[in-house]
């Protein structure tokens, strides 16, 4: 009988008789609109998610991108003076007439509408033509102002040049100010020349001709340093011979911006990966659940001579038409849900990376490729288990629920085996795994590990529960449920991920809070906070202080920049008083050291630091400075949250003795208690010192929590979205099962069961499942926390938090679960409480 069915499959279809098979095919879908619905419902929220995120990334970095293009020095090397601090502007003249290809720059941080900008001051014309500047064309102004003008883009230099000069400034900045092109705004030290818009140009950058830069920054007839061009020609006359009291550097590099985010975009990528992850459930569950009910279908095609091969590709043309639609709306819906946490990101790296990114969206073609591909490889992926169980069966086995058991015994215990061995993976890698990639790999078997093992935990828990069942109707729920289960594990398992990556990642953003918050108690020991308007203001403002009853100490601060293993370092020098020994907090220290620190013979070094140097206590330091090498030993170590840079603290004569021209970056003022606002308005009042800023303690803890509030805020919205997809897979695992779900109960309506007793029966065990699961996913989400303080946060950011557990996190999230699988089984449970009776008497004539 089956060799003439199979040497007629032999023949592949015509396009005719192909196009029957999938008009046959899709018949299903007419019939059941909401298997349909859920299908791409499942492939459009797991698309929009995942592509939504990858927006999120591609914008900052285009941003970055542009940062390193408006100005990156091209690696030039620069000239500074030994001492360190502005140099004279005469000895710019003395240079270019020896010979010496230099170009000025004054550079100094402003402040507009209460917003603080980077201001850049270039002389365009001597600007070298690889100084990395693209506002000017490729070569610059050393071709001068008449030949470059035609292809420097959207600068007009003689505007540039002219009084009143312009203000270069990127379109985000300019929004953010809330100003108009052509504004003159104000700062502390006069109006900017008009603005002007230049697309290229870095968001919070302002670029303007030196000369008007000068006075704005306080540095009239004074440069910041010299950027050295490529030298054409005779060589010069020696630097020593013209300018002695400067020397010549590597140029400061600036923060890689790109590389400092890495780890916040590639913990976007993770969550991305898993919202997509738990979406595909869904898919999974519409597909199997279809190719489930198509059985007699298939069975029919094949028998009237469909090959395997033809019927395979039939179903996955469907698929690809169904992928490419849902594909388009996931796309579209996760340039939505970008648009939507752009702020929150663009907020998040301004305050954790001082990285500047736009409020709005722009993106290439090839974002949205990418999430039409994902959209394909996604089905796919979800697809092909039932798709290949289908092609491997034989002809007529497809209409046998035997052989369909049968593959999905197989299946179950080739599950069992992954889960076990995703579980010693994690065990290796957490006892062995160094580095992001590994970390994020250990959490991956983490996940991927225990959702497997889900299934053939909770059929061994229904299967434990089964003798203890003393009523004949709980005997029957409880192996209704097992075999159930498989309908249900899908959506169950997306359950479990949302929920352990949900106590994870709250573990640790809560145990982040209770370390972060007090370690700003102790940080931030003074009463207020105030910085000079210009620098050569401080001791003015110092002078000011002095005398004042209310001011107990105070306690400056200066600062230098330099770069320890390719690393920017901030060296800080500050003053041995008894508020930094009583309140700084140190992670670890060695016997007297802040003796030791207050002598010159050590230094304080930040976790982060220490960490990348690979250097503990007792460790020696070699720092660069204007002095020379300076070779001391690290002798504390503390927390500094929140700092993209490694942070130096050394005392504060040491650092005057061996930075001579560094500037004081601010001072904490100590004042008597119930005087700090007396002494504020005091401060700002007309006729005040030159103040640049002045705040409060409790005005700066407000506004560091602030910050990080929002730092969180995207994973908090990614880790709902993530639970409300999960919520959703079950919802749908429910309603397209609840049709099948007659043959099962017309049988005890039968017997006399009530539906709605029926109805309370399906309800509870959807909840005693949900219930199982909510609690697996605490000890899951425990493992996750771990991982994410003590891998991967150490990894990312450099320092360590302690692991926090919060019990009432787990039970409120338990109860949402709960919550969700109720509201999730609500609709077909009402569908059945209000069943015909005739429709279940209908059962009874069907072939099953």
């Amino acid at each position: 009988m089956t060799a003439p069915l199979v040497a007629a499959a032999a023949a592949p279809l015509s396009p005719r008789a192909f196009a029957a098979v999938l008009r046959a095919l899709a018949s299903h879908w007419r019939r059941r609109p909401f298997q349909l619905f859920a299908l791409l419902l499942g492939l459009a929220a797991a698309t929009a998610l995942w592509s939504g995120v990858q927006a999120l990334n591609a914008q900052a970095k285009q941003s970055y991108a542009r940062a390193a293009e408006a100005f990156s020095g091209g690696g030039l090397d620069v000239l500074v003076r030994r001492e360190g601090g502005p140099l004279d502007q005469a000895v710019f003249a003395q240079l270019r007439r020896a010979g010496w290809p230099v170009s000025p720059v004054a550079e100094g941080r402003v402040t507009v509408a209460d917003q603080r900008l980077r201001l850049l001051g270039l002389d365009p014309v001597s600007l070298p033509a690889d100084a990395g500047l693209a506002l000017f064309g490729a070569a610059g102004g050393a071709r001068g102002a008449e030949t470059a003008a035609p292809d420097a883009g959207p600068v007009d230099l003689l505007a540039f040049l002219s009084a009143p000069g312009q203000t270069l400034i990127a379109p985000e900045t300019l929004a953010d100010l809330g100003l108009a092109e052509g504004d003159r705004p104000e700062t502390p030290a006069g109006p900017l020349p008009p603005l002007a818009v230049s697309p290229s140009l870095a968001p919070g950058l302002l670029v303007t001709d030196i000369g008007f830069a000068q006075p704005l920054l306080g540095l009239e007839g004074r440069l910041t340093r010299l950027m050295i061009g490529a030298r054409a020609g005779a060589a010069p006359p020696p630097l020593a011979d013209i300018a002695p009291g400067l020397r010549r550097d590597a140029a400061a590099p600036e923060a890689d911006l790109g590389q400092l985010t890495d780890s916040f975009h590639l913990n976007l990528t993770a969550f991305g990966l898993l919202s997509f992850a738990v979406g595909l459930f869904i898919v999974h569950g519409a597909i199997g659940l279809a190719f489930e009910q198509r059985k007699p279908l298939m069975r029919t095609l094949r028998a009237l001579g469909v090959s395997s091969r033809d019927l395979t590709l039939a179903l996955l043309a469907e698929l690809l038409a169904l992928a490419l639609l849902a594909g388009l709306a996931g796309v579209a819906l996760g340039y939505v849900v970008a648009g939507a946490l752009l702020p929150d990101v663009a907020l998040s790296l301004r305050g954790l990376y001082g990285a500047q990114v736009p409020g709005s969206l722009s993106l290439s073609p090839a974002w949205w490729l990418a999430g039409l591909g994902m959209s394909l490889a996604g089905a796919g992926a979800a697809a092909l288990a039932a798709l290949t169980r289908a092609a491997r069966l034989p002809v007529l086995a497809s209409a046998q629920p035997e052989a369909w058991l049968g593959e999905e015994r197989r299946r179950l215990n080739l599950q069992t085996a992954a889960a076990l061995a995703l579980g010693a993976a994690a065990g290796v890698l957490a006892a062995a795994g160094q580095g992001l990639v590994l970390g994020f790999a250990l959490m991956g078997a983490l996940l991927t590990g225990a959702a497997l093992a889900l299934p053939p935990l909770l059929a061994l828990l229904l299967a434990r529960a089964a003798p203890y069942a003393r009523k004949p109707l709980l005997s029957w729920a409880i192996a209704d449920a097992r075999q159930g289960l498989p309908g249900l594990s899908l959506a169950l398992m997306a359950l479990l991920l949302a929920l352990g990556v949900n106590i994870g990642v709250g573990t640790m953003v809560d145990g982040f809070r209770l370390t972060f918050t007090t370690w700003l108690e102790d940080r931030l020991a003074a009463e207020a906070y105030v910085r000079a308007a210009a620098p050569e203001d401080a001791a003015t403002l110092e002078n000011w202080m002095q005398p004042r009853d209310e001011v107990l100490a105070i306690l400056p601060e200066i600062g230098a920049e330099t770069t320890l293993a390719g690393w920017p370092v901030e060296v800080r020098g500050f003053v041995d008083h008894a508020t930094y020994r009583d309140r700084w907090p140190l992670l670890s220290a060695q016997p007297e050291a802040w003796d030791r620190i207050g002598l010159g013979e050590g230094v304080m070094v930040s976790e982060q630091l220490a960490r990348r140097l690979e250097i503990g206590l007792g460790g020696l330091l070699t720092l660069q400075t204007p002095t020379g090498p300076w070779p001391v030993e690290v002798v504390a170590l503390n927390a500094d949250y929140g700092n993209p840079k490694g942070q130096v603290r050394v005392a504060l004569p040491e650092m005057h003795a061996r930075w001579p021209g560094a500037e004081t970056g601010g001072y904490g003022v100590r004042l008597a208690p119930g005087r700090t606002d007396a002494f504020l308005a005091a401060l700002n009042a007309p006729g005040g010192p030159p103040v640049g800023r002045s705040i409060d303690q409790a005005a700066l803890k407000r506004l560091s929590t602030s910050v990080f509030e929002r730092t969180f805020a995207v994973t908090a919205a990614l880790n709902a979205l993530t639970f409300a997809v999960a919520g959703l897979a079950l919802f749908t695992a429910l309603a397209t099962l609840s049709g099948a779900r007659l043959p099962q109960i017309a049988p005890l309506w039968a017997m006399g069961v009530p539906r709605r007793r029926l109805a309370a029966l399906e309800l509870g065990k959807t909840l005693v499942l949900a219930l199982a699961t909510a609690l697996l996913a605490i000890p899951l989400g425990v493992g996750l926390a771990w991982a994410l303080v003590a891998v991967i946060n150490v990894e990312a950011f450099g320092w360590r938090l302690p692991l926090h557990v919060f019990p009432g996190q787990w039970l409120s999230l338990a109860a949402l679960a709960v919550a969700v699988s109720a509201l999730a089984a609500a609709a077909p449970l009402l569908r059945l409480a209000r069943t015909p009776p005739a429709q279940l008497v209908k059962v009874f004539a069907d072939e099953r």
